[in-house]
């Protein structure tokens, strides 16, 4: 399904190029996720999960329709760490899961031509959660895998381009994206527990563009 995803998007966007010069802006940026995460508890314990940082390199890829509307999409993935808080299992390690959050956004842009350009944009994110990495502290408790559903929510940005000459930018951007998953604490074949786990994280990023 995600190769599928990418191939269509590769082609959609090649089409576009081909049909107009100089309404494609390609970035490359480095992005902070910042999870505003919170979480059910997990069993009776009063424990919930929390969901640290990550720090990862990100591309993205903006095809202008005309000088204030385009439409963005990124491309990055992150690793996350789990671990616990308050109650009975406060302190474990929870293991790791990579997070792939494929984000379409549709911007207004204030000023695409001139040297500062600002810009806000409305749209959605599906993000698939793979290679979980078990921890050590729930394999003693029995766990033996967390299986995590996909999350479909809404996502908003704010950012501005500084025109460096007529082909490249510098780029500040901001997101806020909501992603929500249901996490199945598994042991065998049998489902030890549900967690509902809010991650809805705010993505800081910095870097660099070219027009073409």
């Amino acid at each position: 399904m995600i190769k599928k995803l990418g191939i269509i998007l590769v082609v959609w966007f090649a089409s576009l190029t081909f049909a107009q010069d100089e309404n494609m802006l390609l970035r490359v940026r480095l992005i902070n996720v910042a999870p505003n995460d919170d979480s059910s508890q997990i069993l009776d314990t009063g424990t919930s999960v929390a969901v640290d940082d990550a720090v990862v390199p990100e591309i993205d890829l903006t095809y202008m329709f005309n000088q204030n509307w385009g439409l963005e999409v990124i491309a990055a993935t992150s690793p996350h760490d789990l671990s616990t808080e308050n109650g009975a299992l406060a302190g474990a390690d929870a293991g790791e899961v990579w997070v792939l959050p494929p984000t379409l956004t549709l911007q207004y842009h204030f000023g695409f031509n001139q040297p500062i350009d600002f810009y806000a944009g409305l749209g959605l994110n599906y993000t698939l959660f793979y290679n979980y990495d078990l921890s050590a502290d729930l394999e003693g408790l029995g766990v033996t895998d967390i299986d995590f559903d996909g999350s479909l929510g809404l996502a908003g940005n704010l950012g501005v381009d500084f025109k460096i000459n007529e082909k490249w930018i510098f780029n500040i951007d901001v997101k806020y994206i909501d992603i929500a998953t249901e996490a199945e604490l598994e042991t065998g074949n049998t489902v030890l527990d549900k967690l509902d786990v809010d991650i809805n994280p705010l993505v800081a990023s910095i870097g660099v563009g070219f027009r073409f």
